[in-house]
């Protein structure tokens, strides 16, 4: 399944707000992404039609397993590829920001190359 760059920001930020709060809501995504409560749920919708997230009784979101698979990967991305940019020489902030936009449209080929490169610069 291929998900646009939306959803897979949308997943990212679920998963990382899910590792603070198992009490994790559409109002939460909206604050921590800067979103409408219409865009949010919009997106909430089309993440639940494609199996990715569920919503408990009490009204919170939780990842699948699917989901959770998807956005740890995405969330991978962003954490190595930060790192490499500061690494490099980039500030923090920038490097996040920049991290950011790749880890859509990398693929998973390059990635595991600079993945495989990390370990190796990191345990130097």
């Amino acid at each position: 399944m291929a998900l646009q760059e939306s959803g897979e920001m949308y997943l990212e930020t679920i998963y990382v707000l899910s590792q603070e709060s198992n009490e994790v809501r559409a109002i939460d995504i909206g604050d921590y992404m800067g979103y409408s409560k219409p865009s949010v749920s919009r997106a909430l919708g089309l993440l639940k039609e494609e199996g990715l997230i569920k919503k408990t009784e009490d009204g919170f979101i939780r990842l699948t397993e699917a989901g959770k698979i998807l956005a740890k990967r995405i969330y991978e991305r962003h954490t190595v590829l930060t790192q490499m940019f500061i690494n490099i020489g980039v500030d923090e902030e920038t490097a996040a920001e920049d991290a950011c936009r790749v880890e859509h449209y990398i693929s998973d080929k390059t990635f595991e190359a600079i993945k495989k490169h990390m370990t190796q610069y990191m345990a130097k």
